[in-house]
Formats: structure tokens, sequence, C-alpha cells
């Protein structure tokens, strides 16, 4: 293998990676490159992030990590913020997947499957942009039946709710 190629892998390595990687564990993972061609792919991508660039390739315990240099900081706070924001309790998770799996499907049917009152993590799931209003039921009073969005498919990178996992592949 060539340090062109060597480089790019060691590069996506670092895009993944939530902790510092050691040039050792580099070498055991790129077998197909001799070490040497590893240690040159490293230190010309440590080079590479020096100049000019928002994130750099750093040096830390012994490893070295795909960092954003702290000029940024202020728009990185803010971005996990709003990812905090996206989390989503058990409840919620629980009840989305009911409406994943039974859509269009009505509250009350949700609350018989969870047998507790849903309102508030279906106000939160909508809020959220996972779930909409799908339609009206036939049944009497015209319930709201429920349904998941874009977003929901988004979330999950999928294309249609069709690739969702059928429950006899999940035992």
């Amino acid at each position: 293998m060539d340090r062109v190629e060597c480089k790019k892998i060691i590069e996506s390595l670092f895009f993944i990676s939530d902790s510092p990687i050691t040039l050792a564990k580099l070498q055991n993972i790129v077998v197909e490159a001799d070490k040497k061609v590893v240690k040159e792919a490293l230190n010309e991508l440590v080079s590479d992030y020096a100049n000019d660039r928002a994130v750099r390739v750093e040096e830390i315990a012994g490893g070295y990590q795909l960092l954003t240099r702290p000029d940024y900081q202020k728009w990185l706070e803010r971005l996990k913020t709003s990812r905090d924001e996206g989390k989503l309790s058990a409840a919620a998770l629980e009840t989305l997947s009911i409406v994943a799996y039974k859509q269009p499907v009505m509250r009350a049917e949700i609350e018989s499957i969870r047998g507790v009152d849903s309102s508030a993590i279906i106000r939160g799931l909508m809020e959220k942009k996972v779930i909409k209003i799908a339609g009206r039921g036939e049944s009497l009073g015209r319930p709201i039946l429920y349904g998941t969005t874009d977003k929901f498919l988004e979330l999950l990178g999928l294309a249609s709710v069709n690739d969702l996992p059928k429950p006899a592949e999940m035992k």
C-alpha cells in the first residue's frame, strides 16, 4: 500500500475516533502498509492539518487525535446544545418505536401497548419533528393518527420505514 492511500485511511480513522490513536495501533490497523509508510503518512497528516484549517491532528496522551481549534469553541457548544436537545428518553424511544411499526396509529393504541398515558411523550416527539399527524381515524370521534417524519428516517439512516428491521430479525 502506498503512502497516499495509507494517509486517507488514517485520516478516516481520526474522523471516527473519539480518543487518541497511538502510532502502534495505527500500524496494527493498517497492516497492509509498511510501518515506515504509516509513520510517514501520519507525519504528513499532522503537517497538512497544521496550516489554516479549523481542525488539527494533535499528539495527546501518547496518541494522535483530530481536534477542533479552540477559536471555534462557541459554535461547537451551540451544536452540542442542539444535539442534547435531540436526545430521547427510554419512554420516548418506546413510543417512537410503536409509532414507527404501527403507523398510522392512534394515541389510544400507543397507550394500550405502553400501559400509560403517552400524550406528553407524543407532544415531545412532535416538537422534535420525528412524528407528525398522519391523518384521522375512521372510528368514533375521528381520532388523530400519528406517523413518522422524514427527520425520523434521516436520524436512523433509512430510505423508508420499509427498511426498519422486521421483528423476526431482532431475535
